[in-house]
C-alpha cells in the first residue's frame, strides 16, 4: 500500500499542494509566534541574568492596611544614612545605593525618544556600569547615555542634548556612553547627588545593593541583612529580585503569546475544514479505484492507512514549509516591534519548541481532518468496482440538523443567561462566551443543512440574468450540500471574528464620543504623552497666554482605600467637577488636608456618605483617616475618587501635575495658536480640545482594531484558498460532465461564467453567515458590558465592504478553475472515467 500512497501523491500533486497551503499558513503562525516570543525571552534573559556577583537588595516594603493587604506599589525609600550600618554587616564587601525615576531624551526633531512606548529611565551612576566611551558624569550638567539612545539622539561624547526631567527641560552634556542592553528603554545616568535631587529626594535611594564578600553567598548574607533593617524595608537576594522582574515580563509576554496562538488556532481550525473538504473530494473521485483495491484483496485498514499516508505526507511538507515561513513571520514581527522602540538583541532564536510544535500541528491536524474521509473510503464495497456510476453513499442530513439544532438551543440558553443574569460582569461574559462558542459550532454544523435553501435564495436571480449558465450555477452548489457547507464555514469563521472585533470597536468609539460630549467640560486640556509630569514653568507660561482665565493643576496617584487598592485624581474640587460636567449630590466641595470626594457608586459600595470617615494607606507607608466631604455623580473622566491637593502632595515625593485644565475666555484659533506656542519648548506636551480628544481615542482604537483584524486576516486568507481548492476539485470531479455540456452546445464563455457564479454563491453564503454571526456576537458582548460600552454601533460601511469582499473572493477564487474548465478538450473530457 506504500506504493499506492506514493503513486496517489504523485498523481494529485496540484490538489495536495492547494491543501498543503492551509497547513503551511496555520503552522507558520504557530511557529512564528513561538520563535518571536523565544527571541523576546532571550532579550530579557540577557537583561535580567546576573553577572555572577552575590548581591542582596534592600528596598521599601509595600505598606499594608489593617487587614494585612499590601498596597499595589511602594514609595518608601532607603535613607542614605543607613548605608554605614549596612556596610558593617559581617560578610558585606561593598554597599551601593541606586536611584531610579523618569528622564526622557529629546531627539534632533524635538520629539521624545521612545514616546509613550518603552520606559524612559533616569538612574544614578554607581560605577558598576561599563563605559564604552567617555567618562562618568561629574556635576548636575553631565549625563551618561546608553549607546542606542545616543544614536537616536544623534549625539556623542561631548555633545549637548535636551532631557525632560522633574517636569522641566534641561540642557546637559553627554560625558560618556554605556552599552546598556535594555530592550528599547532609554537610560540616562546622573551623578548620585543630582539623581537624588531630580528623581527622588536628597539623601534617599530607591534601592541599596549589598555585595557579599568573596567566598560568601547572597543566601547566607540575607538573614543578617534582614536583622539589621528598620521597619518599612525588606531585603531580597539578587536571584529573588530577578525572578520577580522576570515574572512581570512573563505576564506581559504571556498575554501577547496567548493572543497570537489563539489567532493561530483560528487559522488552524479554518485550515482543517479545507483539509477535510479536500480529502473528502479526493476520496469521492477515487471511489472506483478504492473499490478495485478492495476487490483485489486490500483490507479496510490498508485503505485507511493509504489515505492517512497521503495526509501524513501533506502534513510533513506543510509543516516544513510552514516552519520556514514562520521564521519569516517572526522576523517581520521583530522588525515591527523594533520600529515601535522595543529593541531585541541579536538574531532570531531557534529552539526545539517551535520545531516540535510545527510538525505536531502540521501532521496531527492534517491526519485528524483526513481521518473521516479515510474511514469512508475504507467502507467502499468491492462490488462497487463493477459499476460505472459508483459513488460514496451520503448519509441523511437529518441527524446533522437535529444535532445542530440542539447545540444552537444550548447556545441560546447560555447567551440568554449571560445577557439577563444578575451576576458579576465576569460571570456574564463567561456565560456569554460559552453561548457564542456553541452558536458558532451550531452554525458550522447546520451550514450543510441551510446551505441549499440559502444558496438557492442568493442565486435565485442567476437564471433570469445569465440564462442556462446561471441556472446550472444555482443548482451545482446544492448537489453536494456538505461540501458547500464546509467551504462556507471556513470563510464564516474568519469573517465572524473580524466582524465581531469591528462591531465592538465601533461601539467603543461611539461610547467614548458620547462620554466626551457629556463629560468633557474643559476649554483646553494640557497633558504629557509620557509619565514626565508638568512643571511650574509650563504652568506659568500657560497663565500668561492672552485669553487664558485660569490654569488648574491636577494630579493622580494610588492608595489603599478601606483595604482595596484604588486610583484617585487630585485637584481643586469645584474645578474638577466643572471640568467633567459632574454634579455634587451631597456634602460640599471644601478642600483641605484629609478631605476626599467619592463617586455615587463608590460611596454606595463602601457604605459611605458625606461626613463619614474612611481609612487610607498610601504608598509612602503612612496611614491616614480621610473625611468624605461629599458625593458626586458617577463620571468616567475623573473616576470615583477625588483627593484633596494638600493630601496628595503630602504623600507624593514628586507631586507634579499630570493634567492642566485651561479655562479660556474664548476657544478660537488665536487662543489655540498661543497655547501651542506656549507648550512648544516642552517636548512631549500636547494641548487638546474636545475634538482632539475624540480623534486621539479613535486613533488608538483604530490601531487596536487594525492589529486584531490583521491577526485574524490569516484565517480569512486560508478560507480563500479553501474556496479555490473546492472549485478546482469540483471542476476536476465534473470533467466528464463539463465535456458533455460543451458537446451539447454550452460555449466556453458560458462554462467559465457558470464556474464563477457558482464560486460567488458559495463565498457569499459563507460571508453573509459570518457577518450575521459577527454582528450578533458583537451586539451580545456589548449588551453584557453595557456599563462600560453603553452604545451599540453597527459599522454599516464595514459590513458592506465585507459583503463586497465575499463576492470578490468568489470571483478571484474561480478565475483559474474557470479558465481551466474553459480550455479543456471536449473529447478527452467526455472520455474521462
Amino acid at each position: 500500500m506504500l506504493k499506492v500512497t506514493l503513486r496517489n501523491l504523485a498523481a494529485h500533486k496540484l490538489r495536495l499542494v492547494l491543501t498543503a497551503l492551509s497547513v503551511i499558513l496555520g503552522v507558520a503562525f504557530v511557529a512564528g509566534t513561538l520563535i518571536f516570543t523565544d527571541t523576546i525571552n532571550r532579550t530579557f534573559d540577557e537583561i535580567f541574568d546576573g553577572d555572577g556577583r552575590q548581591v542582596v537588595v534592600v528596598r521599601g516594603e509595600k505598606p499594608t492596611g489593617d487587614g494585612g493587604d499590601e498596597t499595589a506599589t511602594t514609595q518608601i525609600t532607603v535613607p542614605q544614612s543607613l548605608l554605614p550600618r549596612l556596610q558593617k554587616i559581617d560578610g558585606v564587601a561593598e554597599v551601593s545605593g541606586g536611584v531610579q525615576g523618569h528622564t526622557a531624551v529629546v531627539d534632533a526633531e524635538g520629539d521624545l525618544i521612545g514616546g509613550g512606548g518603552p520606559p524612559q529611565l533616569g538612574l544614578n551612576w554607581t560605577g558598576g556600569e561599563d563605559l564604552v566611551a567617555g567618562q562618568a558624569p561629574a556635576g548636575p550638567a553631565q549625563v551618561v547615555l546608553d549607546r542606542t539612545t545616543a544614536e537616536k539622539a544623534g549625539a556623542g561624547v561631548g555633545d549637548r542634548v535636551k532631557v525632560v526631567v522633574a517636569g522641566g527641560v534641561q540642557d546637559v552634556t553627554v560625558s560618556g556612553l554605556t552599552e546598556g542592553e535594555n530592550g528599547g528603554a532609554t537610560l540616562v545616568f546622573w551623578e548620585t547627588a543630582t539623581a537624588q535631587k531630580l528623581l527622588l529626594k536628597p539623601g534617599e535611594f530607591s534601592t541599596v545593593n549589598l555585595e557579599a564578600a568573596p567566598g560568601g553567598t547572597e543566601k547566607e548574607l540575607l538573614p543578617r541583612v534582614e536583622a539589621a533593617l528598620p521597619g518599612g524595608l525588606e531585603a531580597l537576594t539578587g536571584e529573588q529580585l530577578r525572578a520577580e522582574e522576570r515574572s512581570d515580563i512573563d505576564a506581559m509576554l504571556g498575554f501577547l503569546r496567548n493572543f497570537l496562538l489563539a489567532a493561530a488556532l483560528v487559522s488552524i481550525i479554518v485550515g482543517s475544514f479545507n483539509i477535510f473538504n479536500t480529502f473528502s473530494m479526493l476520496v469521492g473521485q477515487r471511489t472506483r479505484e478504492l473499490a478495485l483495491l478492495r476487490a483485489v484483496g486490500a483490507s479496510r485498514r490498508q485503505i485507511t492507512r493509504a489515505v492517512l499516508g497521503e495526509a501524513v505526507a501533506v502534513g510533513l511538507v506543510g509543516a516544513t514549509l510552514g516552519l520556514a515561513l514562520g521564521a519569516g513571520l517572526a522576523a517581520l514581527l521583530k522588525t515591527v516591534f523594533e520600529a515601535q522602540g522595543m529593541e531585541m538583541s541579536g538574531s532570531l532564536v531557534f529552539t526545539a519548541t517551535p520545531v516540535i510544535a510545527a510538525y505536531a500541528v502540521g501532521v496531527v491536524v492534517t491526519c485528524l481532518a483526513a481521518y473521516f474521509p479515510a474511514r469512508r473510503a475504507a467502507k467502499t464495497p468491492p462490488v462497487a468496482a463493477m459499476r460505472d456510476d459508483v459513488a460514496l453513499p451520503q448519509r441523511s442530513l437529518r441527524v446533522r440538523a437535529a444535532v445542530g439544532t440542539l447545540i444552537a438551543l444550548a447556545g441560546a440558553v447560555f447567551t440568554a443567561l449571560g445577557l439577563t443574569g444578575d451576576g458579576s460582569a465576569e460571570e456574564a461574559l463567561s456565560l456569554l462566551g460559552v453561548g457564542v462558542l456553541l452558536i458558532w459550532l451550531a452554525a458550522a454544523t447546520l451550514a450543510a443543512v441551510i446551505g441549499s435553501p440559502v444558496v438557492k435564495l442568493l442565486a435565485g436571480w442567476y437564471p433570469k440574468v445569465f440564462g442556462v449558465a446561471g441556472r446550472m450555477a444555482r443548482e451545482n452548489p446544492r448537489r453536494n450540500p456538505r461540501r458547500t457547507g464546509v467551504t462556507a464555514v471556513a470563510l464564516m469563521i474568519g469573517l465572524s471574528l473580524v466582524t465581531t472585533v469591528n462591531v465592538l470597536t465601533s461601539s467603543i468609539k461611539a461610547t467614548m464620543d458620547e462620554m466626551v460630549d457629556e463629560q468633557f467640560g474643559i476649554d483646553y486640556a494640557v497633558s504629557a504623552t509620557t509619565f514626565q509630569g508638568l512643571g511650574p514653568d509650563l504652568v506659568q507660561s500657560l497663565r500668561q497666554v492672552p485669553g487664558v482665565v485660569d490654569v488648574v493643576e491636577t494630579g493622580n496617584g494610588e492608595f489603599q482605600l478601606d483595604g482595596e487598592n484604588s486610583w484617585y485624581v487630585s485637584g481643586n474640587f469645584p474645578a474638577l467637577l466643572d471640568a467633567a460636567n459632574a454634579r455634587l449630590l451631597s456634602g460640599d466641595t471644601a478642600t483641605g488636608p484629609g478631605r476626599i470626594l467619592l463617586g455615587e457608586e463608590e460611596a454606595e459600595k463602601q457604605g459611605l456618605k458625606a461626613g463619614d470617615t474612611v481609612k487610607a494607606v498610601f504608598p509612602d507607608g503612612k496611614k491616614e483617616t480621610l473625611r468624605v466631604g461629599g458625593v458626586y455623580s458617577d463620571n468616567d473622566m475623573i473616576g470615583s475618587r477625588m483627593l484633596s491637593p494638600e493630601t496628595w502632595k503630602a504623600h507624593t515625593a514628586k507631586a507634579l501635575p499630570t493634567l492642566l485644565i485651561v479655562d479660556a475666555e474664548r476657544t478660537d484659533a488665536q487662543v489655540r495658536r498661543a497655547l501651542d506656542a506656549a507648550i512648544d519648548p516642552y517636548p512631549g506636551v500636547v494641548v487638546q480640545d474636545k475634538n482632539d480628544l475624540k480623534e486621539q481615542v479613535q486613533s488608538q482604537l483604530d490601531m487596536i482594531m487594525i492589529f486584531f483584524t490583521l491577526m485574524l486576516a490569516l484565517s480569512v486568507i486560508i478560507a480563500v484558498f479553501g474556496v479555490v481548492n473546492t472549485i478546482v476539485l469540483s471542476v476536476i470531479e465534473r470533467t466528464r460532465e463539463l465535456g458533455l455540456l460543451r458537446a451539447v452546445g454550452l460555449s466556453r464563455r458560458q462554462l467559465r461564467r457558470m464556474v464563477r457564479l457558482e464560486s460567488v454563491a458559495i463565498a457569499l453564503f459563507g460571508g453573509l453567515l459570518g457577518i450575521g454571526l459577527g454582528v450578533g456576537f458583537g451586539a451580545a458582548i456589548q449588551h453584557s458590558a453595557s456599563e462600560e460600552i453603553s452604545v451599540l454601533s453597527i459599522p454599516v460601511g464595514f459590513l458592506a465592504g465585507c459583503v463586497l469582499f465575499s463576492i470578490l473572493v468568489g470571483i478571484l477564487a474561480s478565475l483559474w478553475p474557470a479558465w481551466r474548465a474553459g480550455r479543456m478538450d471536449v473529447l478527452k473530457a467526455i472520455a474521462t472515467q
